[in-house]
């Protein structure tokens, strides 16, 4: 029972045996090998035109050498108050950027409210010198909440960024839960909708340490490649990152994987609001949940062998308390089954 983190499982058997097929033999170095050559076709296709990728080993790697390319060092990310950019990458986006200044804008279930990144954006005026410049947006899909921006929102924020200069850049290290969850393609979650650099996650979906950086206009990737070396996240043995993203999107594993993920949150949800004195947080919608336990409760399910992180939040108190839960491609029915059923005493 454990639901700490989709991180908290292993690799995909897909994925380990492509890793084992790539360590046969003698390849160039850096990138210059065949798989991360198929891997960028690959990427094309999938989305639907011309793209630039470069995989990277971490999320945090991509996420903040992404917005180091968008952003100049006198000028802002605008994101959510919550988001893994500004809450959870120990200042790497400000590292990477030389020194950009990260503005939190709230936004209930985790997405950035469009009237309050308005004030944010009227309140730093372009050209004045006194005030950073809004350079980037970063919006994050499956949220933080677990939640998932709808099409009309995603494109009203996409339009205030876009009509301000700024970038729009998706932190996408759940993008197949959301992609499961919608039914959308990657082009049209993504390009189609505005978005000009995506963070393509797949560590937390199957993959053993494997993200990639996706420009949608290859122009704004000119000096990437410099920057991706001197961060130190240039692999000298590339084809062993390239291979696990081949491997993860072949044959529609790596939407699978996230459908089989969001599956299994949607059981404990549903579950949960069955039982007595239990209150979800926030809607259901990929692969988290967010739910308020009695105190006793929770006692029980630790005894009993359950994992999960305390989520404090608003209304908590000394009766009852909000946990996270997340649920990945490995989680088994058993083990949400028995989870609830400790649950329920």
């Amino acid at each position: 029972m454990i639901f700490t983190s989709d991180n908290a499982f292993g690799v995909a058997a897909e994925i380990l045996e492509a890793i084992g097929r790539a360590n046969e033999g003698a390849v160039p170095s850096y990138g210059e090998d065949e798989i991360t050559a198929r891997l960028q076709r690959r990427f094309a296709e999938l989305f639907e035109r011309e793209v630039a990728v470069f995989p990277v080993a971490t999320g945090t790697a991509a996420n903040a050498l992404a917005l180091a390319a968008l952003t100049p060092s006198h000028g802002a990310i605008l994101c959510h108050e919550q988001s893994h950019a500004h809450a959870d990458e120990c200042g790497a986006p400000e590292m990477f950027t030389a020194g950009a200044k990260l503005i939190g804008v709230p936004g209930g279930e985790g997405k950035i409210d469009p009237e309050a990144l308005e004030a944010v954006l009227n309140s730093l005026p372009a050209g004045v010198v006194h005030h950073v410049q809004p350079a980037t947006l970063t919006v994050t899909q499956s949220t933080e909440a677990g939640t998932l921006y709808k099409a009309d929102e995603l494109a009203r924020l996409v339009a205030l960024a876009h009509t301000r200069n700024l970038a729009v850049h998706m932190d996408g290290a759940r993008f197949a839960n959301a992609l499961a969850a919608t039914g959308l393609t990657p082009a049209e979650m993504t390009w189609k909708a505005g978005i000009d650099v995506l963070s393509f996650g797949a560590t937390k979906n199957g993959a053993l340490a494997a993200e990639a950086v996706v420009f949608f206009d290859p122009g704004r990737a000119a000096d990437f490649a410099f920057r991706r070396k001197r961060s130190g996240h240039l692999f000298s043995k590339m084809r062993f990152l390239s291979a696990q993203l081949e491997a993860y999107l072949a044959d529609g594993l790596w939407l699978r994987n996230a459908a089989h993920a969001n599956a299994m949150a949607v059981r404990l949800a549903s579950g949960l609001r069955q039982l007595d004195g239990a209150a979800l947080r926030f809607p259901v919608e990929a692969n988290e949940v967010f739910v308020r336990l009695p105190r006793g409760v929770l006692r029980r399910l630790r005894a009993a062998g359950a994992r999960f992180h305390p989520w404090p939040m608003a209304g908590d108190d000394g009766e009852a308390m909000t946990i996270r839960l997340v649920a990945s491609f490995a989680t088994h029915e058993s083990d949400v089954d028995r989870f609830l059923a400790v649950a329920r005493g």
